[in-house]
């Protein structure tokens, strides 16, 4: 994931740090950190690690802290058997009202110790940061997640609404084994919910660490995002010796087409998430960029607007389905013309939008049938945007008021893609709370990090949020 959008605008200082470096930590705070160091240093890359190890931990803290057997259920598949994942859930008193789903996703991102500065799996605390690969992605989220079980079923409470705990695995990595999508289509009764709150929201800094006295910029809260697909093209060709050339050549073939694909936009689109996020954004940043957010929603055929926005990268993809060249493999010999050229495309698709469309569109850009164009993933779901609920939007906003004080909450539209696709017929939220620098902190890159303080407070405030979305 990553996953955080903005460039907003209204400034707040966040107080005091709730947990300052050099005081020592709450009892509850100490164990929190202890699972969330637990989980981060549990290895759960796609190629070397274990979800179902990572999974089978934080079960084991769960049954400690007297979370019956019944409400705790681990789950794999035999031919996925490290891609295991875990359903938890606190009964409600309620009859009447539906379950809530906390999802986080356990996976994360291959990190190489050579390439890192320090050990990526390996919880470390250094200058105000926790480092460590899924810091962000999302195992901050995740172990938030299991922390308020935790201390839940420590406390003996109990809601009105039931609420459901799903950790799960492959959200990173596409066209493998997904922990939510296996639920959804096997045991939808695990976590069919009202609604579920997930990664894809939260908040951004002026660019220097709230501990150093930096400034909250925004928080948002995630209606709606893209759908993801990844298409192969590939050019083919008789080829022959490289000695004697001919204008007929599958590399070149495929240069053109990718051309082509860079030069085309896609029809710019709003839907009530992005209208929303455009007009309030736009009036609260001002100057010409905020005067082009307010044009083209009075206009979305506004070019002199869309020019402007273009400029930024965040901003130009919320408005439209984008598509880029991500991958290229071609030739078979130095001295040889190519036979085969092939090159990954990766879409990222508006919400309501197919595959099949976004296919014929671009066949259509690159009109050369001799090219084929074929989609990684069949039946791939299409983004589905929820309702602005203002029973879920309420509590966010009135609880984002009282933990970010001044700050603005924004709707947005995550420009990539969670596991929220696959939860077929439950409204996802991708929730406030943590914030990020605006270098995105390292996520699915080197070095990823998260405040200290930015941690602790997200904590704070989400266990405040399922209390009061769980009556």
């Amino acid at each position: 994931m990553q996953k955080l959008l903005l460039a907003a605008l209204a400034a707040s200082q966040i107080g005091t740090a709730a947990h300052a470096a050099d005081a020592p930590l709450a009892p509850d705070v100490a164990q929190f950190r202890d699972l969330y160091r637990e989980l981060i240093e549990t290895n759960t890359t796609v190629n070397n690690g274990s979800c179902t190890e990572a999974a089978a931990k934080m079960a084991a803290r769960l049954k400690a802290a007297g979370l019956p057997d019944r409400q705790i259920v681990p789950f794999s598949t035999p031919e996925h058997p490290k891609d295991g994942g875990l359903v938890a859930m606190i009964p409600g008193t309620s009859k009447s009202l539906k379950p809530m789903l906390l999802i986080a996703h356990i996976d994360v991102v291959e990190a190489k110790r050579e390439d890192w500065t320090r050990d990526p799996f390996k919880l470390i605390e250094e200058d105000g940061y926790f480092y460590g690969r899924g810091t962000v992605d999302d195992k901050a989220q995740a172990a938030i997640w299991t922390d308020i079980f935790v201390r839940f079923a420590k406390q003996g409470y109990k809601p009105k609404r039931t609420i459901k705990l799903a950790l799960t695995c492959g959200e990173e990595t596409s066209g493998a084994f997904n922990g939510a999508e296996w639920l959804a289509n096997n045991r939808k009764d695990l976590i069919d919910a009202a609604f579920a709150l997930n990664e894809g929201g939260g908040g951004r800094t002026n660019g220097t660490p709230i501990s150093k006295g930096g400034k909250l910029e925004v928080q948002t809260l995630q209606v709606g995002e893209k759908a993801y697909q990844d298409f192969t093209l590939t050019a083919t060709n008789p080829g022959g010796h490289s000695s004697q050339p001919v204008r007929a050549n599958a590399i070149y073939d495929l240069s053109e087409a990718l051309l082509k694909i860079r030069e085309f936009e896609f029809p710019v689109e709003f839907n009530d998430t992005t209208r929303a996020f455009f007009t309030k954004a736009g009036a609260a940043r001002g100057g010409e960029v905020g005067k082009a957010m307010q044009a083209i929603v009075a206009n979305p055929a506004d070019n002199a607007a869309l020019a402007v926005l273009r400029q930024d990268k965040m901003l130009n993809s919320m408005l439209h389905t984008s598509c880029v060249a991500t991958l290229v493999n071609a030739g078979h010999a130095q001295n040889a013309l190519p036979q085969r050229a092939t090159a990954n495309v990766n879409c990222r698709m508006f919400p309501g939008r197919t595959t099949d469309e976004t296919q014929a569109m671009l066949e259509k850009v690159i009109a050369n049938p001799a090219l084929k164009l074929v989609p990684k993933v069949l039946g791939k779901p299409i983004a589905v945007v929820p309702p602005m609920d203002p029973a879920i939007v309420g509590p966010i906003e009135k609880l984002a008021a009282k933990h970010y004080p001044g700050v603005l909450v924004l709707p947005t539209m995550l420009t990539g893609a969670t596991d929220a696709v696959y939860l077929k017929g439950i409204p996802t939220y991708g929730v406030p709370g943590a914030w990020l620098d605006p270098d995105g902190n390292g996520i699915h890159g080197l070095n990823e990090r998260i405040e200290v303080q930015s941690l602790y407070k997200a904590r704070e405030y989400l266990t405040d949020l399922v209390k009061a979305l769980a009556g």
